[in-house]
């Protein structure tokens, strides 16, 4: 498992558990970006909600959900339903829209392509299980989405949204959108709808926080935020739970924020 900083294994699963039932409560909800997807009762429009609100999720957490949130006003507070049956008129509507680099062509892009999805699958987690069920790991179920996702005529500037796992990255965002809707606990935060993923499959949603934490910790050696760095990070936790290692996720994410380790 290698070296925890100067903790045994049994003192850093202590320290999990306890980040884990401080943070993975539904009190975390509201400042963070699962609450757009929370704020709808329908699974396919948490679906396409959660999948906006990930899309712009860099930065701010306060910015971050208040502009998921007018997403979900432009898309008259029905995302699937807009995505599905939205006149042109409509959808020019959405250019107007503007998150720092992500903008309203960025947005009718993704809308475009998410209509195209919605129409050939029924729905985006249909597209995701799918793809797991054909390739059996994340990786490839990301790698086949996005080429399925820009299948459709799009500008190139949109591309940058949505994070390459052939070039290495991390994949963040998605990661986390994975999180919310395979998950299930009895927190009452993450949904657990995507019961054709198994949780013990997800990867680590790997930010500077969650690696500073995962760091310091002795989690994790790599120091670039990279795909690399999520599988040796994933794999770790996995070691003190096989079954569901991405429960740490807010633990560790929360735990740097607040400077847990250094108090």
């Amino acid at each position: 498992m290698g070296a925890y900083s100067d903790m045994g294994v049994e003192q850093l699963r202590d320290t999990l558990e306890y980040l884990h039932d401080k943070y993975n409560t539904p009190s975390f909800i509201e400042a963070d970006p699962i609450s757009v997807p929370h704020s709808f009762s329908a699974l396919r429009d948490r679906e396409i909600a959660g999948f906006m609100a990930a899309t712009i999720a860099w930065g701010n957490r306060k910015a971050i959900v208040r502009s998921a949130h007018r997403m979900m006003e432009y898309m008259d507070g029905a995302p699937y339903d807009f995505v599905c049956n939205a006149s042109e008129q409509e959808v020019a509507r959405l250019r107007s829209y503007v998150h720092r680099t992500f903008n309203g062509e960025d947005f009718t892009d993704f809308v475009l392509a998410l209509r195209r999805i919605c129409s050939e699958y029924g729905s985006l987690g249909e597209l995701f299980q799918r793809s797991f069920e054909a390739r059996g790991s994340v990786a490839g179920m990301l790698s086949d989405v996005r080429r399925e996702f820009f299948a459709v005529e799009h500008r190139p500037h949109c591309e940058k949204h949505l994070s390459s796992i052939d070039k290495g990255t991390s994949c963040k965002r998605l990661n986390m959108y994975l999180r919310w809707f395979v998950r299930k606990d009895d927190r009452g935060v993450d949904f657990g709808a995507w019961e054709r993923i198994p949780m013990s499959a997800l990867m680590m949603p790997l930010d500077v926080h969650s690696g500073n934490m995962g760091r310091e910790l002795g989690l994790l050696t790599r120091r670039q935020n990279d795909w690399k760095a999520v599988e040796q990070l994933t794999a770790s936790l996995r070691e003190i739970d096989a079954t569901d290692p991405v429960r740490y996720d807010f633990a560790l994410f929360g735990a740097g924020i607040d400077g847990f380790l250094k108090r």
